[in-house]
This record gives C-alpha cells, sequence and structure tokens, in this order.
C-alpha cells in the first residue's frame, strides 16, 4: 500500500525542471520524444507549447533509472495510485 498522496507530486515548467536535472532543456524534449521520459508519468502536456514536469517522478528517474529500474518502477506505481481516479469510492447513505 502506497503512503503516498497527490500533493506529494509537483508538476515543474521544463526551466526548472532543467536545473534540477542538470541537463538542458533541449535534452529533456529529446527524453520526451524518445519515450525515455513518459507522457503522463513523468511529464503532461497542458496544451500544444506547455509541458509540465513531475517534480518527484524526475529526481527518482535521475536517481534510479539505470541503477536501479524497479524501484523507480515503484515510485511510478506508488504515484499512479495516489491519483483521484485509482482512488476507491464509497457509497454516500441516501437522504
Amino acid at each position: 500500500m502506497s503512503n503516498s498522496s497527490i500533493q506529494d507530486y509537483q508538476f515543474i515548467d521544463k526551466n526548472v525542471a532543467a536545473k534540477l536535472a542538470g541537463l538542458s532543456g533541449d535534452t529533456l524534449k529529446r527524453y520526451r520524444q524518445k519515450g525515455k521520459l513518459q507522457k503522463d508519468i513523468h511529464w503532461v502536456s497542458i496544451n500544444s507549447r506547455v509541458v509540465r514536469y513531475n517534480k518527484t517522478l524526475l529526481i527518482d528517474w535521475i536517481q534510479n533509472h539505470q541503477s536501479n529500474p524497479k524501484a523507480h518502477s515503484k515510485a511510478i506505481e506508488n504515484y499512479l495510485a495516489s491519483l483521484p481516479s485509482s482512488q476507491k469510492k464509497t457509497k454516500g447513505k441516501r437522504s
């Protein structure tokens, strides 16, 4: 069971992401295009010109994608489990 909540996941712009990752904005874009960074996991497209990066998963990817891919897969699972769409719906009582 995951202890993560959606509040643990912040989305940042490419300049902040590039600085945090120690990569250029062009490198981040290339990683997106090649699928190294997964859409709707590591990054989201707000519109045709705006991309935001998942800060927590970007840091985890940098740390683990080569040395410990299973740990990064677990981080992705935790993120997905924290999304409101993954929460169990509770039935309310009718008045």
